[in-house]
């Protein structure tokens, strides 16, 4: 389901050329604050993956919602759905 979600998200995101030490910028527009920089596009795509992880880690740990994105989702475990 994650790796699901990833996957989508990353097929969504936008990368730009900047004018910068890591000159690969990555961001996925429909998760805010999702966003990565690297030397190479393959190390922005890698640490971009990194990023949306923890953007679900974050958001599921404080029981915010998680946009829906290409049909794929996530659904925060409740408490009493795991007991």
């Amino acid at each position: 389901m994650i790796c699901d979600y990833i996957r989508v998200a990353l097929e969504k995101a936008h990368y730009d050329l900047i004018d910068d030490e890591e000159p690969y910028y990555g961001e996925v527009p429909e998760l805010p604050g999702v966003w990565a920089t690297g030397k190479t596009l393959e190390e922005c795509r890698r640490k971009l993956a990194e990023v949306i992880e923890g953007w679900i880690l974050v958001r599921t740990s404080r029981g915010l919602k998680i946009l829906d994105l290409a049909g794929v989702s996530i659904q925060p475990v409740r408490e009493m759905d795991v007991a």
